[in-house]
């Protein structure tokens, strides 16, 4: 069922806003259409639903917790990503029931991991084998089931760090995801406008997005 066409989706923009973006993306090779919708519905998405909260969390600067909040949108973030990049969706399955189409999921495991595995810059930080699905269990289950992370697994504040993730030393550096988040936002910005699996899927998970 279709949300109410007022219903907010990405910032300021609605279904109803959706709605008349799809006419001009479906069949079309508009460089212009997909460059407004990544920016007007991506981005706007990303920056009203992850960003700027983030931000709002970290200006509280007393370093006494904040940061498992700060990473478990990070975790959250990753997922969408790798939904919007296949065009999936998440459904609710207990026993098998009700049963999956082609572009749904029930399990975030595989497709947070594969994300990760496969995208740069996570691709470089999570070189080595089982690495990405150890971040998935001991970070992105830690967090979100308990506010907490397991396996050794630390989140610190740290400028000097050269890179967001260090697996060997099982570290989150949080303020540096950000700079790696827009290393893969520009990469799929550029992606978007040309390549039509991207397109396909895009509108796919914005589709979704209008839906109960």
């Amino acid at each position: 069922m279709k949300l109410p066409n007022n219903t907010r989706i990405a910032g300021e923009k609605t279904v109803a806003d959706w709605t008349a973006m799809r006419g001009r993306l479906t069949g079309s090779s508009d460089l212009a259409a997909w460059t407004d919708a990544f920016k007007d519905f991506f981005k706007s998405r990303l920056e009203s639903r992850y960003f700027e909260p983030i931000r709002a969390i970290a200006a509280i600067e007393k370093d006494a917790g904040e940061g498992f909040a700060i990473v478990a949108l990070h975790c959250s973030l990753i997922e969408f990503l790798a939904a919007t990049l296949k065009g999936k969706t998440y459904k609710y399955q207990r026993n098998g029931k009700p049963p999956l189409d082609q572009f749904e999921y029930s399990n975030s495991s595989d497709i947070f991991v594969e994300f990760l595995e496969s995208n740069e810059p996570f691709k470089s930080m999570f070189s080595k084998a089982g690495t990405a699905r150890g971040f998935y269990s001991s970070v992105r289950c830690g967090l979100l089931h308990e506010a907490r992370t397991k396996g050794h697994w630390k989140i610190r504040v740290c400028e000097s760090a050269t890179r967001a993730i260090d697996v060997d030393g099982t570290v989150v550096y949080r303020n540096k995801m950000q700079a790696a988040f827009d290393q893969f936002v520009d990469w799929y910005g550029q992606q978007l406008p040309t390549d039509a699996k991207f397109q396909q899927a895009f509108i796919r998970k914005f589709d979704s997005l209008c839906d109960e």
